[in-house]
């Protein structure tokens, strides 16, 4: 009589055993190295492998535990201890009489045709980057930002490591009541300040639906702006229901006498964005007069109000009137885009509601980069910095000035007091092109009509052909450059 079916299920078993070609290397490749707990947990990871690649289809009878240890060398314990892990995970099965087997559940995994993998394609940048909005990457601060890193490690309560306040660590709001009233003439306390990560996060803060409150605002529109700014600000207000209706620019700044009905105003008072110049002192008065009456606030960008060159310091409007002014600032320009913290200093009346739309815990600024910061104010090596980047910056202004001086004299530049970018006046109808052959020559700038509001229309806000030229960005070595290939493409005189 031929073998028992016990028998030759415990055969079948065995053979099985043998040829799962279990792997029961540890992740660093030594196998066993770790001991019975090691190889338990190295066969519960080959045997789950196993069946999710399908070697192990859902109903297949696993070897016994005393024929599996036998071919793998290990402990009849070390199997028990894995099949009844598996087992209880839902991988394997395991009924008296029936052995363990494949769960009828467990799905391998698709096997699908393999693509070898290409590596994503390199694309190039520009040969000269002359956007504007960016510092020089190369001159952030490392050495400082470490310093202040290590030291608000050292020195972070525990409490710390726990969820964040929405308003931001006190330490950062304190450092900023003292630098921000110093630096750019703002008037406020640690509690009316807010940490966000940016201005386009105070935007939709400020103006974005809070379940919370039933979906209302804390702001809602109609909203006034420039006549000229970022569309990518007007886009976020439109994405938010808000329309925005453009005021004329001047000289002299922003015509706040065309203000109406809107229940705010969007300005970049210091240095307007991209045109340049500060808002005249009346023009700040009328407005302020307007908002008074109104009722309404006004929102003040002041993304790059440090850097300053040929003209006295030009403080914030809210310092003016703290109640009617939300002042809102980051260290996108003065450190680098790259750390994500920004802050909105705020009417009294507007704080809860703000924090309400922020959510119960911090959840966009890092608190140990927000401990950083507020160390790199109080050491004084922000300050510094600023005053180097100051000098840099200025003096690439100059460059760039002398460069179009000589080589392109009949080229009108504008803004140059203070920022990090310059308008280019060109002759009529020659913006496109000359950003067209800037291109061709490998070099990143923006036209001036990209930053135009749609709805901004003639003859009250005339259009004028130019170019932005962001003198910032480059490297030091590669500024002299990028200068060159600059004026190669600026149209010649007459056209």
């Amino acid at each position: 009589m031929g073998k028992s079916w016990v028998n030759s299920w415990v055969d079948s078993a065995e053979r099985i055993g043998a040829d799962l070609h279990l792997d029961l290397s540890d992740s660093t490749g030594a196998s066993g190295a770790s001991g019975p707990g090691g190889r338990r947990a190295a066969l519960t990871r080959a045997l789950r492998d196993a069946v999710r690649e399908g070697r192990l289809a859902p109903g297949t009878r696993l070897p016994p535990y005393r024929s599996l240890a036998a071919d793998l060398g290990v402990a009849r314990n070390t199997v028990a201890d894995a099949y009844a892990e598996l087992v209880a995970e839902g991988w394997l099965t395991a009924r008296q009489g029936s052995g363990t087997r494949v769960s009828e559940r467990a799905e391998p995994l698709r096997r699908t045709e393999r693509v070898p993998r290409k590596a994503p394609p390199r694309t190039r940048g520009p040969r000269h980057d002359l956007r504007q909005g960016t510092p020089d990457a190369s001159a952030f601060p490392r050495a400082a930002w470490l310093a202040s890193y290590r030291r608000a490690l050292q020195q972070a309560p525990n409490e710390v490591f726990g969820p964040g306040d929405p308003a931001g660590r006190v330490e950062l709001r304190e450092a900023l009541t003292e630098y921000l009233a110093r630096a750019r003439g703002v008037r406020t306390e640690p509690g009316r300040i807010v940490i966000c990560s940016g201005f386009a996060h105070a935007l939709r803060l400020l103006f974005g639906q809070d379940k919370s409150r039933g979906g209302a605002a804390v702001l809602r529109g109609p909203l006034a702006v420039e006549a000229y700014g970022l569309g990518f600000h007007r886009e976020l207000l439109a994405a938010t229901g808000v329309r925005t209706v453009p005021l004329p620019l001047d000289e002299d700044g922003v015509r706040g006498d065309r203000l109406g009905r809107e229940r705010a105003v969007l300005l970049t008072p210091a240095h307007q964005f991209p045109t340049g110049g500060p808002l005249h002192p009346e023009r700040r008065a009328a407005v302020l007069d307007w908002a008074r009456a109104r009722g309404s606030v006004i929102l003040e960008d002041d993304y790059d109000g440090e850097f300053r060159y040929d003209r006295k310091p030009v403080g914030a409007v809210q310092g003016l009137d703290p109640a009617r002014v939300i002042f809102i600032g980051s260290v996108s320009k003065s450190l680098s885009p790259a750390v994500r913290l920004g802050w909105m200093v705020l009417p009294e009346r507007y704080v809860d509601d703000v924090l309400a739309a922020k959510g119960e815990r911090e959840a966009w600024a890092s608190v140990l980069d927000q401990l950083s910061l507020a160390d790199l104010i109080a050491s004084g090596a922000y300050d510094r910095h600023v005053r180097r980047m100051r000098q840099r910056y200025r003096s690439r202004r100059d460059r760039l000035v002398a460069a179009l001086a000589t080589h392109a004299p009949h080229i009108e530049v504008t803004g140059v007091a203070a920022g990090l970018h310059a308008v280019l006046r060109l002759p009529p109808g020659t913006e496109r092109s000359t950003v067209k052959a800037a291109t061709w020559q490998g070099i990143a700038l923006d036209g001036l009509a990209e930053f135009r509001h749609p709805e901004a229309t003639e003859p009250e806000m005339p259009a004028h052909d130019g170019i932005v030229v962001g003198y910032a960005t480059p490297s030091e070595h590669a500024y002299g450059a990028a200068l060159e290939a600059l004026c190669g493409v600026l149209p010649p005189p007459g056209e």
